[in-house]
């Protein structure tokens, strides 16, 4: 088959490197790409969210099927463009419609899907700019800490823990009134605060039937034992110690089952990912969020541990016959370290050329923020590479990560060498 990957990071790499093991695939293309997907797949330059671009390059290239890697593409519409174009409607496409997309791309509905579908989640309530008094009445009467979260796409950033009032409230005005994250904040999403240990927990599903992949726990502060800002992910590990075969008994029971169920009840014809952000409290496991897609950086730790027919499995979804299939998984530790530049995530300085990159034999090196120019790899994002070992433990598998990360440098990179280390 012939199968276009939409996006050109970090998640995109680890997928495309996947694909390209396949026998089944004949041609993969990623579009836009980067250097490192280069050596794996054809690149086009095209944005992801250029669906007209996209439908030419798919015409002219006999794509049988589209991945969608980002949420952008997938909460604009990508589904729902190739589907009105009556000359488009046979590309399968492994990624939610734009109604299936408000798993991610609202808070709002994803709580209120998870209310009336009795998904365990923090208890919350949605605000506007109309209702801000009532909710700063509301924030008053909250126990503390609580969660204010921008409704919409917010780049991985529209959530603050607020630990007093004054925090709280301010916040809440700033989002609202000042418009803190643009129109992702129009609304507001106010929860309840949940102790526990997070992870991530990742199903592919056709809309009916679904497969669990590996599980796996990122790692969102900048700076080690989870202090400083919170960033896109600086690394992931997986498996997750304690998501042992009781706990995702459990976790498939009471939470992805009703969530498919509840799609389908809902009419919506969901095909593709469902991330589920978990917290293990001492209540069970709790959803704190859906995305739509995969998780980044914890696909470039979820791929490598996939021992079955990536290309298989995605076909399989898009055509709606998953029923029966099975994933084979590696039982190694895989870990990942992501570098990144100097300064993030504030500002930060790119166009530093990288070195130390090649000839790695026991770590598998994903792009995530990097271009040619010149002849010269350079740094272009926050976030920059992510360095993924496998081991038979987490200590081991850091240990390989950690190294490659050492040896790969740039001005002023920066990266965390206790990912996985509190699960121990």
């Amino acid at each position: 088959m012939r199968i276009l990957v939409i996006g050109g990071g970090g998640r995109e790499h680890a997928i495309s490197w996947k694909l390209s093991q396949s026998p089944k695939v004949e041609k993969l293309f990623v579009a836009p790409g980067n250097p490192g997907i280069a050596e794996v797949a054809e690149i086009a330059a095209i944005a992801v969210d250029d669906f007209e671009k996209q439908a030419a390059f798919v015409l002219e290239n006999q794509i049988d099927l589209i991945v969608v890697g980002p949420e952008v593409p997938l909460v604009l519409g990508i589904k729902d463009y190739f589907k009105s174009r009556a000359e488009l409607a046979h590309v399968l496409i492994l990624g939610p419609d734009k109604i299936g997309a408000q798993l991610e791309g609202s808070k709002d509905f994803s709580k209120n899907f998870m209310h009336k579908y009795g998904i365990p989640t923090a208890s919350s309530t949605t605000f506007t700019a109309e209702t801000l008094e009532e909710g700063l009445e509301y924030i008053k009467n909250h126990t503390l800490p609580i969660v204010l979260k921008a409704d919409g796409l917010a780049a991985g950033k529209g959530v603050i823990i607020a630990e007093d009032y004054e925090t709280a409230t301010s916040t809440l005005v700033e989002m609202l009134e000042n418009k803190l994250f643009g129109e992702a904040s129009a609304k507001v999403v106010i929860e309840q605060f949940l102790i526990g240990i997070e992870l991530s927990v990742f199903a592919l599903t056709d809309g009916k039937d679904y497969i669990i992949l590996p599980e796996a726990k990122d790692y969102k502060r900048i700076g080690e034992k989870d202090t400083g800002p919170n960033t896109g992910g600086m690394g992931a590990v997986s498996p997750v110690p304690f998501a042992d075969e009781a706990f995702m008994k459990v976790v498939d029971e009471t939470i992805i089952k009703p969530t498919v169920a509840g799609l389908q009840a809902e009419g919506i014809d969901y095909v593709g990912f469902i991330f589920f952000g978990l917290i293990n409290t001492p209540q069970g496991p709790y959803v704190i969020e859906y995305n739509a897609r995969m998780g980044d950086p914890e696909t470039e730790v979820v791929m490598p541990r996939i021992k079955s027919d990536l290309a298989e499995l995605f076909y399989a979804a898009a055509k709606g016959e998953l029923k029966g299939k099975t994933i084979e998984v590696d039982e190694r530790t895989a870990t990942t370290v992501m570098l990144v530049s100097g300064g993030y995530p504030a500002d930060y300085e790119k166009g530093f050329e990288i070195t130390g990159i090649e000839n790695w034999d026991d770590t598998l090196v994903f792009h995530a923020g990097t271009l040619l120019k010149e002849g010269k790899l350079i740094n272009t994002g926050g976030r920059v590479i992510a360095c993924t070992a496998y081991g038979n433990s987490i200590p081991d598998a850091l240990a390989k990560s950690n190294a490659a990360a050492e040896k790969i440098t740039w001005s002023k990179k920066n990266f965390r060498k206790d990912i996985g280390l509190d699960l121990l």
